[in-house]
């Protein structure tokens, strides 16, 4: 064989990405939110726990990773699939967690009730669901001992900071800013929900600066009649609701 022909084999399929990436965050340094982590890690009494469908991996501008740092280590777990426990996989460590009394599963069913009216001593270990709105009620519905878990809801969640996202509705957070404010209540110690999320704030000030255009959320688009897609079934019954209870 000619070293023509070898050299042809041994090229890689991928150009190698050469950007420098930055350790902590697997980032290209260029675009590096770890400035925003606080120093030292915070290290609260509660654990929390996110239940990460496989899809959220592939996303750029995912923020479970800025939790995970902006935590001390062993103080937030990432168990990923589409149903938990998953099938065929018999992790105890995670049936331990769902079925434990001292968990909370952060989730809007009608069975939720206000984080802020939980009795009982901690720590908790927090259960959030990580993935879009639609991913998180499928894995919800798919995965039953949720179902048995003590549900909660945020009563003043605010408007999201992850500008740069459109959100369904006023109220919608990330994966980030939901563990930041849900970590504050239980902690009863306003740090969590200012600290966790300056990663997430750093994230959208350089994507804004390099020309980024802050986005509204989809409810106030369909309010004021500027939603540019058209509209589905489903975002017909939100704008029919919209117009119902203009104020709610």
């Amino acid at each position: 064989m000619s070293d023509w022909n070898f050299d042809i084999l041994n090229i890689d399929a991928e150009e190698p990405d050469s950007r420098k990436k930055c350790e902590k965050c697997n980032r290209p340094s260029v675009v590096c939110w770890c400035i925003g982590l606080a120093s030292p890690p915070l290290e609260p009494k509660c654990n929390v726990v996110l239940l990460q469908h496989p899809d959220e991996e592939k996303r750029c501008l995912r923020t479970a990773p800025m939790l995970k740092l902006g935590l001390a280590p062993g103080k937030c777990h990432i168990y990923k699939g589409r149903r938990f426990p998953s099938q065929g996989c018999h992790d105890q460590s995670l049936e331990e967690i769902l079925t434990s009394p001292k968990s909370l599963l952060l989730y809007p069913s009608k069975n939720s009730v206000p984080l802020e009216d939980i009795d009982g001593t901690g720590p908790f270990t927090l259960v959030l669901i990580d993935g879009t709105w639609p991913q998180a009620k499928a894995i919800y519905t798919s995965s039953k001992m949720l179902h048995t878990m003590t549900q909660v809801k945020l009563m003043s969640a605010g408007n999201s900071c992850y500008i740069i996202r459109t959100q369904p509705t006023d109220g919608c957070l990330s994966t980030l800013e939901t563990a930041a404010k849900a970590l504050s209540v239980l902690e009863g110690d306003a740090k969590y929900s200012e600290l966790l999320i300056e990663p997430l704030k750093v994230l959208c000030k350089y994507q804004i600066d390099n020309g980024a255009v802050p986005h509204d959320s989809k409810e106030n688009l369909l309010r004021n009649k500027s939603y540019p897609k058209l509209v589905g079934k489903r975002l017909n019954r939100l704008l029919k609701r919209v117009e119902e209870n203009p104020l709610s």
